[in-house]
């Protein structure tokens, strides 16, 4: 159900600071590092900041990593523990 003469204006300001902010990037550090606990050793854990967000990226670093992800899906099957 609609209402009529109901106007939202996004501040993009605010959100911008809201996903750069310390606290988002200290959550989503802290779930890439679950993730990289529950998939073993040999994951490498990066926080950064892009223009209007913070992005977490959970990569595989070593060889065995890269054989037990193509072999067995250990990263694929982490994700699950950044939740």
């Amino acid at each position: 159900m609609a209402v009529k003469g109901l106007r939202v204006e996004i501040n993009k300001a605010a959100i911008r600071a809201l996903l750069t902010s310390p606290e988002v990037s200290a959550d989503l550090s802290s779930r890439g590092n679950a993730i990289a606990g529950a998939a073993g050793d040999g994951v490498e854990v990066t926080t950064t900041r892009n223009r209007d967000r913070v992005v977490v990226f959970v990569r595989t670093e070593t060889v065995e990593a890269m054989k037990s992800e193509a072999v067995d899906r250990s990263l694929t099957r982490a994700i699950s523990a950044g939740r």
